[in-house]
C-alpha cells in the first residue's frame, strides 16, 4: 500500500546535517513563529519546456500552503528580498560561484531560508532542495526528490514533511490522507472516497450506488472499513453490513452482516481485530471481531437497561475503547477496557455527545457536543478534565452552524471535522488548541464522517 501511495517516487538524500538539533520546539504551549524566506523555485532547463512554469508554481504553492498550515513560520515578503533569487544559485557564495550571500538575508532577520530548484526531463520531475539556518550561516539539510510530473504534489508534501522533521524532530502529516463519504457522484447517494488532507485528488473507492457510512482507516493505512445498506436476496431484506476495502487490491470484503446494523468499525493495532457496533433486536452494543481465521465475535457491552452503545473508537495503544452511550440517560462519552467490563464516564455536560476520536498520544478525546441547538467540536482529557470547546461558527443567516465528526491528524496537531456553515456539509480543519481554523473543501457537495489516515510515509 505504501508503495502505491508513494506513487513510485524516489527520494535521494545527499546530505543531512545536525539531525540531533531541535530548531523549533513544538512542545511549548505557544510557538513563536520563525521568520522564513521562501523564494520562488528556480527552474533548471529550457524555458520552452512544456508545463515548466505551471509545475513550478504548483510545487511552490503546495509547499507554501503546507508550511503555512504548520503554524510555525512567518513568511518574509519577496518584495523585501535584497538579492534577486532568480539570478543566484541554491548554494552560498563564495564557496559556490554565483551563489547567494548569507549577508543579504541577515538584515531581514531571516531565521530559515529555503532554496530549491527543479528539472523536467520527459515525464520525470526532479526537485533539489536546501534549507539554511541564517543566524549561523549553516546548511541544515539538502535533499533531492524524483517522480513523475503527475506526482508533483506528493513530492512537495514529502519535502514539507522533511522540513518539519528536521526543524522539530517530529513527523509531519503532509503525506497523509482523509477518507469520508460524500454525494460527489450523485445526489441522494453516499460513496466512500479518499483524498489528500488538503482537499486535492479525491478518489471514489466504493460503488454501492446507495448509502455508505462511517469509513475508518486500518492502522497501516492499507484498508478502509465502512458500512453500507445492502440488499440480501435470499432473506429479501436490506441490512447495514460492514465491509473492508483493500486499497492495494482494489477489492472489498464483507466483514460483518448480522441482522440489523453493523457499523462504526474501528481497527485494533495490527489490523487483525476490529471493534464495531451491532444492533440486535434494536439494542445496539459494542462487539469485538477477530478477522484472522474463523471469525469470532465477542460482546463487550450489555446495555444496561436497553442503553445504546455505539461509535467505538479504539485507543492508539489498543488497550481501551471510547464510545457513546445512553446508559446515564443522555448520550455521553465513555471509556472501557478493550475486553469490555465496567465503563468510565468521560463527558458530563451537554445534551448529546458523540463521535469520539483519540489523540495519537492517547491522552485526549475529541468529540461532537450538542449545545443550544447545534453541535460543536470539543476536546477532553481521558480522565474527564480539561474540557475545551474548539469551534463556534454562524451560518449566513446568522444562526449557529453545526460542527461535528472530529478526527485527529496522525501527528496530533490538527483536527478535521465537518461544518454546515456555508449551507453544505464541508470539511474543515483546526489546530488542536483551537487556533487557525481553515476550510479544506470548496465545492457544492456534502461530506460526512471524515477520518484522518495514519502516517503514510
Amino acid at each position: 500500500m505504501k508503495n502505491i501511495l508513494l506513487l513510485s517516487l524516489i527520494f535521494f538524500s545527499f546530505q543531512t546535517i545536525a539531525k540531533e538539533r531541535v530548531y523549533i520546539d513544538i512542545g511549548k504551549a505557544k510557538i513563536k513563529k520563525s521568520l522564513l524566506a521562501l523564494p520562488a523555485l528556480n527552474f533548471f532547463g529550457s524555458p520552452k519546456a512544456k508545463n515548466a512554469t505551471i509545475v513550478g508554481q504548483n510545487l511552490f504553492s503546495t509547499i507554501k500552503n503546507d508550511l503555512d498550515v504548520a503554524s510555525m513560520f512567518a513568511f518574509i515578503s519577496p518584495k523585501a528580498f535584497i538579492e534577486d533569487t532568480r539570478k543566484t544559485g541554491l548554494r552560498p557564495a563564495p564557496q559556490f560561484p554565483g551563489g547567494f550571500k548569507y549577508a543579504n538575508w541577515t538584515p531581514l532577520e531571516t531565521e530559515f531560508l529555503i532554496r530549491a530548484g527543479y528539472r523536467i526531463s520527459n515525464n520525470k520531475l526532479t526537485l533539489e532542495t536546501y534549507v539554511y539556518y541564517i543566524p549561523q550561516a549553516k546548511l541544515i539539510f539538502n535533499q533531492s526528490y524524483e517522480g513523475t510530473l503527475r506526482s508533483y504534489r506528493r513530492i512537495a508534501h514529502r519535502f514539507s514533511s522533511d522540513i518539519i522533521r528536521q526543524l522539530t524532530g517530529k513527523k509531519a502529516m503532509f503525506n497523509s490522507k482523509l477518507t469520508f463519504t460524500s454525494d460527489r457522484r450523485k445526489r441522494n447517494e453516499k460513496e466512500v472516497y479518499i483524498m489528500d488532507w488538503d482537499g486535492f485528488n479525491p478518489q471514489r473507492i466504493t460503488n454501492h450506488k446507495g448509502i455508505t457510512l462511517s469509513p475508518n482507516w486500518s492502522s497501516d493505512g492499507s484498508k478502509v472499513l465502512y458500512s453500507s445498506y445492502t440488499y440480501h436476496r435470499k432473506a429479501k431484506r436490506r441490512n447495514i453490513d460492514l465491509f473492508i476495502y483493500d486499497l492495494a487490491q482494489k477489492r472489498r470484503y464483507l466483514a460483518s452482516y448480522k441482522k440489523g446494523i453493523n457499523s462504526g468499525g474501528s481497527f485494533f493495532p495490527g489490523d487483525k481485530e476490529i471493534a464495531l457496533s451491532i444492533s440486535l433486536n434494536n439494542n445496539p452494543n459494542i462487539y469485538s471481531m477477530n478477522l484472522i481465521g474463523k471469525k469470532k465475535f465477542k460482546q463487550l457491552t450489555r446495555g444496561p437497561f436497553g442503553a445504546m452503545n455505539v461509535e467505538p473508537a479504539v485507543s492508539p495503544d489498543g488497550k481501551k475503547i471510547a464510545f457513546s452511550s445512553t446508559r446515564s440517560g443522555r448520550p455521553m462519552i465513555y471509556v472501557m477496557s478493550r475486553r469490555g467490563g465496567p465503563a468510565r464516564k468521560v463527558t458530563f455536560a451537554g445534551k448529546y455527545n458523540s463521535s469520539p476520536s483519540w489523540s495519537p498520544d492517547g491522552k485526549k478525546i475529541a468529540f461532537a457536543g450538542y449545545v443550544k441547538g447545534h453541535f460543536d467540536i470539543f476536546t477532553v482529557n481521558i480522565d474527564g478534565t480539561g474540557l475545551k470547546q474548539l469551534t463556534s461558527a454562524k451560518k449566513l443567516n446568522g444562526t449557529m452552524a453545526t460542527n461535528e465528526d472530529p478526527s485527529w491528524s496522525p501527528d496530533g496537531r490538527y483536527i478535521v471535522f465537518t461544518s454546515d456553515r456555508t449551507g453544505k456539509n464541508q470539511i474543515y480543519m483546526i489546530n488542536s488548541d483551537g487556533s487557525n481554523e481553515r476550510r479544506v473543501t470548496h465545492d457544492k457537495y456534502q461530506y460526512f464522517k471524515p477520518k484522518w489516515s495514519p502516517f503514510l510515509d
